[in-house]
């Protein structure tokens, strides 16, 4: 499995190539977001861990441009620790983060847990390990989905987190729920982030997302998927 490294602490970026190494992974590193994008588009990586600030261009930016071409799993980190500054990464494509200083133990199970469910075959909705919801068709064994029958690119946890409502129309999950099912229940961000993930999803599959027909709120408790 190969992964980036793109921070412009050179330090840190020889800690952390050394320390994945060590758990078997290939590990390439680059120090600005220009050259990010460039790698990530030329080659195929598994994961990215990403800086948020970096020269030439910052994490952010580089996060949606890599988003623009795949859906390879991205982990930010980030000196800041402000809610809002993560809320705006998920917004950006991110699918995980982690402050800064953070200990390798964390982000070395973080790097696992993403690439595990990037790389799990899900329970098959049916013989072809496909669920189909109106318009809406996800292939669990490929993490692949289509709207119309127009090929549509989820992250990590945009996957789970629509086939968790597709497998159970009209059921409805809390906030809290969604963040231990989908993250994890050592998760320690902002419920907003479930909000965000939401939002986009809707953008990608709905028809109409101001007035959503497929992914819908139930007000004071969570979401479902309509059945």
């Amino acid at each position: 499995m190969k992964i980036l490294v793109v921070d412009d602490e050179e330090l840190l970026v020889k800690g952390i190539k050394f320390n994945l190494e060590s758990e078997g992974y290939e590990v390439d590193a680059c120090y600005d977001g220009e050259t990010a994008v460039t790698m990530a588009r030329d080659r195929g990586y598994g994961l990215i861990i990403l800086d948020l600030m970096m020269p030439k261009l910052d994490g952010l930016s580089a996060c949606m441009k890599i988003r623009e071409f795949s859906t390879v799993p991205i982990i930010m980190l980030t000196a800041k620790s402000e809610d809002t500054d993560k809320l705006i990464g998920f917004e950006y494509g991110a699918d995980d983060y982690i402050t800064k200083p953070f200990n390798i133990l964390e982000l070395k199970a973080r790097v696992r847990a993403l690439l595990r469910r990037a790389n799990m075959p899900g329970a098959s909705g049916g013989t072809d390990g496909k669920l189909a919801r109106g318009s809406i068709v996800i292939d669990t064994e490929r993490r692949s989905a289509q709207v119309d029958g127009r090929p549509v690119e989820l992250t990590v946890k945009e996957f789970d987190l629509v086939e968790l409502l597709m497998r159970s129309p009209g059921k409805v999950y809390s906030r809290e729920s969604l963040l231990d099912l989908i993250w994890g229940y050592d998760y320690q961000g902002d419920i907003r982030t479930v909000d965000v993930h939401i939002r986009r999803l809707r953008e990608k599959l709905e028809p109409n997302p101001a007035e959503p027909a497929y992914i819908i709120t139930k007000w004071g408790v969570g979401y479902y998927f309509k059945d």
